[in-house]
């Protein structure tokens, strides 16, 4: 089995935004197969009928890492609660398991099961910001880490990257993935 990365952006995202293309080429020169696939319906469509469409584009298995940011970090939640076993590593950035503000968030599940998304998850990060202006922040990592356990990173930088927030780079993300 050779190591692949999938890394998934957030709502309304592209895979050539932030930090992204970067952490692929830190991914690549490591030897690892890495994929950043366009998601435009992400947290868009509801998460039933998206779901399925990203389970059949990918294959997962225990040599995979998942790197998820914002809608895309919602998005791991479904994912590790349907995949029919477990992978390597799962990354969290600017992740949310309720409704991070009362808006409408496709991406959630009514309900997990928390159990087998830990059992799927593998190394388990989740990496927030006390000053997300989203909402996707630390309390949203605590009430992760309390369902799930891992380690949680507490940091003081946004959203990790947005419209009006340049992140280039994102050296701690290199250093976690094994």
């Amino acid at each position: 089995m050779s190591r692949n990365a999938i890394i998934f952006h957030g709502t309304g995202g592209h895979p050539n935004a932030v930090w992204y293309p970067w952490l692929d080429r830190q991914l690549t020169a490591r030897g690892y197969r890495v994929e950043r696939p366009h998601y435009p319906g992400v947290n868009v469509e509801p998460i039933a009928e998206f779901l399925p469409k990203v389970l059949a584009g990918h294959t997962f298995d225990a040599e995979t890492v998942l790197v998820g940011h914002s809608g895309g970090a919602a998005l791991l939640l479904a994912l590790l609660d349907h995949l029919p076993g477990p992978v390597a590593q799962s990354i969290l950035v600017a992740g949310y398991a309720v409704r991070p503000t009362g808006a409408e968030e496709p991406v959630l599940q009514e309900v997990y099961d928390w159990d087998r998304i830990r059992a799927n998850a593998g190394d388990l990060y989740f990496i927030n910001s006390i000053t997300d202006p989203y909402d996707c922040d630390a309390d949203q990592g605590r009430l992760m880490f309390t369902h799930l356990g891992g380690t949680q990173i507490v940091r003081d930088e946004g959203h990790f990257g947005d419209w009006n927030q340049p992140y280039d780079t994102f050296d701690l993300l290199d250093q976690l993935i094994d």
